[in-house]
């Protein structure tokens, strides 16, 4: 079953006509990423397999330490948009529905792998990867 927090953001995109308005749109996203702080841009944190510096960091949620609160960045412009849809997508889910999510359908829904280049989508899954790993470390530190 596809999640609907995936479905509503792949409709979103659906209502864009071509890649150049999604292109766009994700950068416009990105741009909304709030700054991560510095001190959370540490090599624990880096995502080493991207082309570009990218960061990502999971801890529990205050309110509800079962769910997860991400923060990232990135420096160019198309991988932070993606960066900010996964922080969105993955905060406030408990770990085990964070490695349940299939990302999948949100790439082939956004026809990220026929735009990015093969490099950039490997780049992408290992963004994800990252973000699945920190969210069972908190997990097992709660």
């Amino acid at each position: 079953m596809q999640d609907d927090e995936i479905s509503e953001i792949i409709e979103n995109f659906e209502l864009l006509g071509d890649w150049d308005q999604r292109y766009q749109y994700l950068v416009e996203i990105g741009e909304r990423l709030p700054a991560m702080p510095t001190e959370d841009k540490t090599d624990d944190n880096r995502v080493i397999e991207c082309m570009s510096l990218v960061h990502v960091v999971a801890e529990s949620d205050v309110t509800r330490p079962e769910h997860l609160v991400y923060r990232g960045d990135c420096d160019t412009a198309i991988i932070k948009g993606v960066v900010a849809l996964l922080v969105g997508l993955f905060s406030g889910r408990s770990a085990e529905e964070v490695a349940s999510l299939d990302v999948d359908v949100l790439f082939e829904g956004l026809q990220l792998e026929e735009h990015l280049s093969p490099n950039r989508h490997v780049g992408v899954y290992a963004i994800v990867n990252k973000m699945q790993q920190q969210a069972r470390a908190v997990a097992c530190e709660t």
